[in-house]
């Protein structure tokens, strides 16, 4: 399938021109934010601030009190794949996300990153998570095991790239349809910006689950 924008590619594939992008705006806009950082903040930087406090509770809940240091980890993942998510909504553009490498690059990372953590937090004391409860079930419970955790990248990039993509053919319908689908065009405009941010939400979460049970103990 090709995909043209009204960006300029230079040469790159749709997808890794525009992950570029998203990457470039999100660095200039922290530099910009980093040097308006005021006392009292204004309207922009209490969004970041109670996002930023969002995900510290969040890690509290779901990782416990050492995963405070991945906030910014995990946040990093969040911004990125909401920005991305909401070049869906600009016409003449797409999101990276409706592209199944760059979701499963970072569905990678976030997989390569649980199991790093988990060495480092146990140290080999990490194999216990794939023996089971009882050293007599480890021949049954260890392919069970790498099984279900080499389903999580797979599972994490496909939910992402199916409803983002899934979103984009939607659109593309519905434009080949006008006048007629304008109602119906409005409508999934509006369940598209629930889309992106939850899209968003879901992957950071996951992620947060997947290091909070490397940073648990094995029972």
């Amino acid at each position: 399938m090709h995909h043209y924008i009204i960006l300029p590619t230079f040469g790159l594939e749709v997808h890794v021109a525009l992950m570029l992008y998203v990457a470039i705006g999100l660095m200039l806009f922290s530099l910009l934010l980093k040097n308006r950082l005021q006392l009292v903040p204004g309207k922009l930087q209490s969004v970041v601030e109670l996002t930023i406090e969002t995900f510290v509770n969040l890690s509290d809940e779901v990782m416990g009190h050492k995963g405070r240091k991945f906030v910014p980890f995990i946040l990093t993942f969040f911004i990125f794949i909401f920005a991305a998510n909401v070049l869906a909504l600009i016409p003449g553009l797409m999101p990276p996300t409706a592209n199944l490498n760059i979701t499963l690059g970072l569905a990678l990372i976030v997989f390569v990153t649980t199991h790093m953590v988990g060495l480092k937090e146990h140290g080999l004391g990490y194999i216990k998570h794939f023996t089971g409860p009882m050293w007599y079930l480890a021949p049954l419970m260890i392919p069970i095991e790498i099984f279900g955790h080499l389903a999580r990248p797979v599972s994490l990039s496909m939910r992402l790239f199916g409803n983002m993509l899934g979103h984009e053919l939607l659109i593309g319908v519905l434009l080949l349809l006008m006048p007629y689908a304008y109602p119906l065009l409005a409508f999934v405009t509006v369940l598209g910006v629930i889309v992106v941010a939850l899209q968003a939400l879901i992957f950071a979460l996951l992620a947060m689950a997947y290091i909070g049970g490397a940073l648990e103990e094995a029972h």
